[in-house]
């Protein structure tokens, strides 16, 4: 599998110092949150987009995901949310990245009420996020936090560009073990968000390894799931690299995401990416 960390863990960074830490701390991918507050969203010029595909091709770095912050689960009209989520599946064909991130949010409304939403949404945008060689993930977050959630409204979608990201930590909250959360939700994964807590109460970050979250058994999982004969990440990555040259599918994705946005006082991230690295790489590593 491969290693990507997410943008929210170094907040305001220029693309240019975010891709050289990625290279330097052997990371192959970056998830870019995209936010007006960040160097990346959807507001950026094509001059400026042609720009961040420049400095990742040549640091050798992968545009992993652009992680948005459309709801598709909300009570409300169609139009806003389709237009916030078409404009990221462009940023994402012109950045190179194979997946856009998108969140529920459905909190309020009835369970019925908001995975017919979503699944209407998705369902319209699935097309275009094909055209475009972008896969459309829904993460499992808020209103949707477990893979019975997830899975529940992508089998309703039925098509293949739309897919799940496992955000580990809320399917374990919402209490559904490892087991069950991967067996509902490989049909659709596109990757996987792997983080440390000190309880499900607290959820401040910290340092790989010092947590409670069972990333042994997530990475357990999702290795053996790629010696499978469809390998988790293999359906509809789609998109190419940066670099111009198409994402293996054949090795997905482990993305640390160190919530250093949320909670100023964590230490920095960039000291911490070694361990982090190293950290995966040996729950890789076991048998």
């Amino acid at each position: 599998m491969r290693l990507a960390f997410s943008t929210l863990g170094i907040p305001s960074v220029p693309v240019p110092e975010a891709v050289r830490l990625a290279a330097d701390s052997g990371f192959e991918g970056l998830e870019l949150r995209a936010h007006p507050e960040e160097p990346v969203h959807p507001g950026l010029t094509l001059a400026e987009r042609v720009d961040v595909v420049e400095e990742f091709k040549a640091a050798g770095v992968e545009v992993l995901s652009v992680a948005g912050y459309a709801k598709v689960a909300a009570p409300g009209d169609d139009d806003a949310v389709l237009t916030d989520v078409q404009q990221l599946l462009e940023l994402a064909r012109d950045l190179g990245a194979s997946f856009v991130r998108v969140f529920p949010g459905g909190d309020g409304a009835a369970r019925d009420e908001s995975d017919a939403t979503a699944a209407r949404r998705l369902a319209a945008l699935a097309p275009l996020a094909a055209d475009l060689g972008v896969r459309l993930l829904l993460e499992t977050h808020d209103s949707h936090s477990t893979g019975e959630d997830a899975a529940r409204v992508l089998a309703a979608v039925g098509h293949a560009s739309a897919g799940a990201l496992w955000d580990v930590m809320h399917t374990w909250r919402a209490g559904e073990d490892p087991g069950t959360s991967h067996r509902l939700l490989a049909p659709f994964l596109g990757y996987v968000q792997v983080k440390d807590i000190a309880s499900a109460d607290d959820t401040t970050p910290l340092p790989p390894g010092e947590g409670v979250l069972p990333l042994s058994e997530v990475v357990k999982l999702l290795t053996h799931a790629g010696d499978a004969k469809d390998p988790i990440g293999a359906v509809g990555t789609g998109g190419t690299t940066a670099a111009g040259a198409r994402s293996d599918p054949s090795r997905g994705w482990l993305c640390w995401e160190y919530e250093k946005r949320w909670y100023p006082q964590v230490p920095e991230l960039p000291a911490l990416l070694p361990a982090v690295r190293d950290h995966l790489r040996g729950l890789m590593a076991e048998e």
